[in-house]
């Protein structure tokens, strides 16, 4: 079972988040920011993984550090459930149209942090969500995931549209990258390993 369990609990949020890679699409996710819940059961679906999700956060001063936590939270968990990554497919990319929008979303499960978040937000709300905290959540996710992340919206003109892009495309490029591989034995690198 490629499962993980994260508990994490700072000053400012109380999160716990538990994932199974190998899932049906099932999220139970309730984190007080009504968008991040929104944007994680399209994760959990379109990534065919099932994730929960229990934050409380200082929402009474700003989002953000529930919805970074939140990201930190995933990442880990990632981590953990890949264990030493034997077998997997390793790369993932997805191209998704969403209404007017078009986003690609690329990943290199390499054990090393990089991201290029390349994404104009046409507003800085969506609703009551802060528009560039999907970059801030995604750089949670990759850096302490320790993977390769590539977003580029090629095109779009509403916030929301681009950010559920975004994360659907993230959700198709991850459940191609830890797809078991059956060609595939042992770690796909030539190193022999794809840990930090």
């Amino acid at each position: 079972m490629r499962t993980a369990s994260i508990h994490r609990k700072t000053a400012e949020t109380d999160i716990s988040l538990s994932l199974n890679l190998d899932g049906a699409g099932q999220a139970a996710v309730a984190t007080g920011v009504g968008f991040l819940d929104h944007m994680l059961t399209l994760l959990a679906r379109h990534g065919a993984l099932d994730l929960t999700v229990n934050a409380k956060g200082d929402l009474a001063v700003d989002q953000h550090h529930t919805v970074e936590d939140t990201g930190i939270c995933l990442g880990q968990a990632l981590k953990q459930a890949l264990g030493d990554k034997a077998g997997i497919r390793r790369y993932g990319h997805f191209t998704l149209p969403m209404e007017e929008t078009l986003a690609t979303v690329a990943i290199d499960l390499s054990g090393r942090f990089a991201m290029v978040f390349q994404a104009a937000m046409p507003t800085e709300k969506i609703g009551d969500f802060d528009s560039q905290l999907v970059e801030d959540f995604w750089q949670a996710v990759a850096a302490n995931g320790l993977f390769n992340l590539h977003v580029l919206v090629h095109h779009g003109r509403n916030s929301h549209h681009i950010s559920e892009a975004i994360f659907k495309a993230a959700a198709r490029a991850l459940r191609m990258a830890v797809e078991p591989d059956p060609r595939m034995t042992g770690v796909p690198s030539t190193k022999g390993t794809l840990s930090n």
